[in-house]
Formats: C-alpha cells, sequence, structure tokens
C-alpha cells in the first residue's frame, strides 16, 4: 500500500454487525460521540434502538479493525471517532447500498408502479 493510502475494509466483513457498523460510523461522521449519544443519535436518524450489547460488541469490531479510534475524556464516558479508512468504509459501503437500492426501487416501479 502506498504512502497515505487507506485500505478499504467492507462492511459486509462485519456479518450481522454490518447493520449497526453502517449506523455507527454514519453516527460518528459528524463527529465524535460516546456510547449514550451514539444511541440517541442514531434514534433519531434511523429510528432504530440498538441494545448495549449489540453496539459496545460493533464498537469493538470497529476499532479492531481501525475504523473508529477512542479519543481522549475527562471523565468515565470513552468517546470515539471515525477514521480515515472508516469514512473509506462507509462510504464504499453507502455507494453499494445506494446502488442496491436503486435496482430495487427501478424494478419495483417497473412491475408495481411509482410510489
Amino acid at each position: 500500500m502506498e504512502h497515505g493510502a487507506v485500505e478499504h475494509v467492507p462492511l459486509v466483513r462485519f456479518g450481522r454487525y454490518a447493520g449497526p457498523a453502517t449506523l455507527i460510523l454514519s453516527s460518528l461522521a459528524d463527529g465524535a460521540k460516546h456510547g449514550y449519544a451514539l444511541t440517541k443519535d442514531i434514534e433519531q436518524f434511523a429510528g432504530v434502538r440498538l441494545a448495549p450489547g449489540t453496539l459496545y460488541e460493533a464498537l469493538s469490531r470497529l476499532e479492531s479493525q481501525g475504523l473508529i479510534e477512542a479519543v481522549p475524556s475527562d471523565d468515565r464516558r470513552r468517546p470515539y471517532q471515525l477514521t480515515a479508512a472508516g469514512a473509506q468504509a462507509l462510504r464504499a459501503h453507502l455507494a453499494d447500498q445506494r446502488r442496491v437500492a436503486d435496482v430495487g426501487l427501478r424494478r419495483l416501479s417497473k412491475t408495481w408502479g411509482s410510489a
């Protein structure tokens, strides 16, 4: 890998945690947050409440893959921020999901009409 390049880590490698990973990375794209703030933000923008076990397992996986990193904190909360690799992985994953959604919507409109 050349200097400054970021390896692409596909989120599909996260298996059942790909959904929570997408939500967490999307939330962190707006800035650093700790667990409770992540939960509230995700609830607000996605209408999904991540259980604490799911949230912290996904955070651990994302951190071990270098997609997020903990940032210093003055209290007991542990905030995380997106890394360059995390931003790249999120961008690629969302582009893939957009392509799938576009195909699905196009096919639906042919057979079932547009909404």
